[in-house]
C-alpha cells in the first residue's frame, strides 16, 4: 500500500516586508486585498498545526498544488523555499505551481530556481512541465497552470504544448500499469469554471484525460473541498480539491484548513484507493478526520 498526502494553497503568512517600490502594478491590488481581506482568513498557526498533525501520516508522498506565496516578492519565495524543505525531502514531497507563486513576470522562473528538486522530475524533455514522480506503483504527474496576469484575475493556463506532452505521458503511465495521479492547481471540471479565476483551456485538459485517463486528479485554487469528476475512457476519473492548509476557522471566504490522505493499492486487475480528509471543523479545536470515503 502506499500513502499519498494532498496539501494546497499554503500562502505563508505574515507578510514580510514590503518596500513602495515592490507595490507596483498587481501586487499593489493584492497587497490592499491582503491587508483588508486576507491577513485574519489565513495565518501561520493554523498552517503549522495541520502540517504537525500531517507529519504524524508518515505519507510515502506528500503533492502540494500550489499558492505558496501571496504576491511572489522574493523574501516570500526564499521563504517557501525553506518551508518545503521542512515539510520533507524532495523526494517525497513535490509542487505543482499555482497563480500566486506566478503573480508576476519573472516570479514563476524564481520559484523554479530556488524550489529547484520540489519542481522537477522526469520530463518528456527539456521542457519543466509536466514531470513525473514515480514511488512504487503510484506516478505523480505534475502539471502547471500558473501564468502571470492583470490585477483582479486569478485564471490559469493550460496549453495545447502542455496538453500534447500530458497526452504522451499518461498513455506511456497507463501502458506501465500506473496509479496515475494528476496534479494542477486549477480545477480543470467545468463546474468550477469562472471567467476571473477558472482554467483557460480546462476544455483541453478534459479532452487529454478522456482519450488517455488517469486515475485521479488533485487541485486546489478554490480554498474549498470539493469531490467532482470528469470523463476518461474507461471510467470516471475523480476531481478532488482541498481547502486551504492556512485558512482560519471563522473565516468567511473558505473552508477552514484540511487535508487529504490517500491510499492506494493494487488490487488483482484494478485499484483500492481510500480517501480520508483531516481538518479543521468550522466549530471545535481539534483537527479531525472529517471523511472516509472509497474511491476505487
Amino acid at each position: 500500500m502506499i500513502t499519498l498526502a494532498h496539501i494546497s494553497d499554503v500562502h505563508l503568512s505574515p507578510m514580510p516586508d514590503v518596500a513602495l517600490r515592490d507595490l507596483m502594478g498587481k501586487r499593489f491590488t493584492g497587497f490592499l486585498n491582503w491587508k483588508l481581506k486576507r491577513h485574519d482568513e489565513l495565518n501561520s498557526e493554523t498552517l503549522s498545526s495541520l502540517v504537525e498533525h500531517l507529519k504524524q501520516q508518515h505519507a510515502d508522498f506528500t503533492a502540494v498544488t500550489g499558492d505558496m506565496t501571496n504576491l511572489a516578492l522574493p523574501t516570500e519565495i526564499a521563504r517557501a523555499g525553506a518551508w518545503l524543505e521542512a515539510l520533507g525531502d524532495s523526494e517525497r514531497v513535490c509542487v505543482a505551481p499555482g497563480n500566486h507563486d506566478a503573480y508576476v513576470p519573472g516570479a514563476l522562473e524564481e520559484a523554479q530556481r530556488l524550489w529547484g528538486p520540489y519542481m522537477t522530475g522526469e520530463t518528456l524533455d527539456h521542457t519543466a512541465f509536466p514531470f513525473v514522480r514515480r514511488v512504487g506503483e503510484l506516478a505523480i504527474v505534475s502539471c502547471s497552470s500558473a501564468v502571470p496576469t492583470r490585477p483582479f484575475l486569478a485564471i490559469g493556463r493550460f496549453d495545447e504544448a502542455q496538453a500534447e506532452r500530458l497526452a504522451k505521458v499518461l498513455k506511456l503511465l497507463g501502458d506501465a500499469d500506473y496509479f496515475r495521479t494528476v496534479l494542477i492547481h486549477h480545477p480543470p471540471n467545468p463546474e468550477l469554471q469562472h471567467p476571473s479565476f477558472g482554467l483557460k483551456g480546462h476544455k483541453l485538459f478534459r479532452q487529454v484525460i478522456a482519450e488517455h485517463g488517469a486515475e485521479l486528479i488533485l487541485h486546489g485554487h478554490t480554498h474549498r473541498s470539493s469531490i467532482h469528476s470528469i470523463g476518461g475512457p474507461k471510467h470516471e476519473v475523480p476531481v478532488i480539491g482541498v481547502a486551504a492548509a492556512s485558512a482560519a476557522q471563522g473565516g468567511t471566504l473558505d473552508d477552514p484548513a484540511r487535508y487529504n490522505l490517500f491510499r492506494i493499492e493494487k488490487t488483482g486487475t484494478g485499484w483500492a484507493c481510500t480517501m480520508r480528509e483531516y481538518g479543521y471543523q468550522r466549530l471545535g479545536s481539534e483537527i479531525v478526520m472529517r471523511l472516509q470515503m472509497r474511491i476505487y
